[in-house]
């Protein structure tokens, strides 16, 4: 019986290696398919989210109330501002920008708080808003003890500062930040609520703002205390606090650092015998003390707030915050005043007094 022989040597390598080819074509041509069509339907998700105004701005933080700052920013700019004010909610919430302009004529203020910040990422943020608004002359950081614990744990860098720079000043097209900053589950967890918060409808967490960038909080009851006993005091928060008051003064600008007023019944159950606030006052002292234009006003002892003005352990209500901001435009004053008495002992010491 005769054998077959193979004219083709490889040659069934060759036929499995030519069957595999439409496998990889396919293969491949599907794996694009497929993610151009979940590009596609992100797209598509935006679109529909921006219609239904249920689009949350793009994550550059991954905190919402951050990122709506950011988004603020961009789309209410404010020419020339020679006040800002930094910090974390205390200085959001505590401040009315009309109040301020009301008592001191030509006041520009700014309030670039942002909720959530450790006093390091607080010095983050003054320093970019700093480097992109050159008019401002006053800087105003209004604080509570538990910005500065936990500094170690967190990151300076709050965001991005050239894609903000972009974003917030340049106004690049926010779409491609959606993908760049890509996270669905955020997006469509910030989607439910976004437009109620926005709308003033979640009186827990409104994200609205006034002209000046100020954030309004006024519910209708309060929530307790509702924050514990703070972490210890940490010394880098401080020092970042320090880096930012020789930054303004070789800068020739004013530096005002405010302890906000806190609940009586929390500072009686959580430093009954005071010497952890006594401690903070003297951090805070000294981590300006370089500075002679910086100026420390302890507004919890020397502001005296009813327990009806807070809504928690350190936040007032907004109907509180007219007299507060009322109180801050009289220490701005008082900071101005100095500012000018020493610039005239100044002159007269260079020049001779007459």
């Amino acid at each position: 019986m005769a054998r077959s022989v193979d004219t083709c040597p490889g040659g069934d390598a060759a036929r499995a290696e030519a069957d595999r080819r439409p496998f990889r074509a396919g293969y491949l041509l599907g794996m694009f398919a497929g993610l151009f069509g979940m590009l596609g339907g992100f797209a598509a998700l935006l679109a529909w989210l921006n219609h239904t105004d249920n689009l949350p701005p793009p994550a550059f933080s991954n905190s919402l109330c951050v990122d709506e700052k950011l988004h603020f920013l961009r789309h209410n700019p404010i020419a020339d501002p020679n006040l800002l004010i930094v910090g974390s909610s205390v200085a959001w919430r505590h401040v009315d920008g009309d109040v301020l302009i009301e008592q001191t004529p030509g006041l520009r203020p700014l309030n670039g708080a942002f909720c959530g910040l450790h006093a390091n990422q607080s010095t983050y943020v003054a320093n970019w808003l700093l480097d992109r608004e050159p008019s401002v002359r006053q800087v105003v950081m209004i604080v509570d003890p538990l910005d500065f614990a936990g500094c170690w744990k967190v990151p300076d860098a709050v965001f991005d500062r050239e894609d903000a720079d972009h974003y917030v000043y340049q106004q690049a097209s926010r779409w491609g930040y959606y993908m760049r900053y890509f996270s669905p589950r955020s997006l469509l967890r910030n989607a439910q609520t976004v437009k109620a918060q926005r709308a003033n409808e979640i009186e827990w967490d409104p994200l609205v703002f006034t002209r000046h960038g100020d954030g309004p909080l006024e519910p209708r009851g309060d929530r307790g205390l509702f924050y514990g006993k703070p972490d210890a005091l940490d010394n880098s928060c401080f020092a970042a606090l320090g880096t930012l008051s020789a930054r303004l003064q070789a800068e020739q600008r004013q530096l005002l650092v405010v302890s906000t007023p806190l609940h009586p019944q929390w500072k009686a159950k959580v430093d009954a015998d005071g010497s952890f606030l006594t401690r903070f006052d003297e951090k805070l002292t000294a981590a300006i003390a370089g500075n002679a234009g910086a100026q420390y006003w302890n507004a919890d002892r020397e502001w005296v707030a009813p327990p009806a003005a807070f809504v928690d352990a350190i936040h007032l209500r907004w109907s509180a915050v007219e007299g507060f901001s009322n109180a801050l435009a009289e220490q701005l004053r008082e900071s101005e005043q100095a500012r000018l008495g020493e610039s005239v002992l100044a002159g007269s010491s260079r020049f001779g007094a007459p």
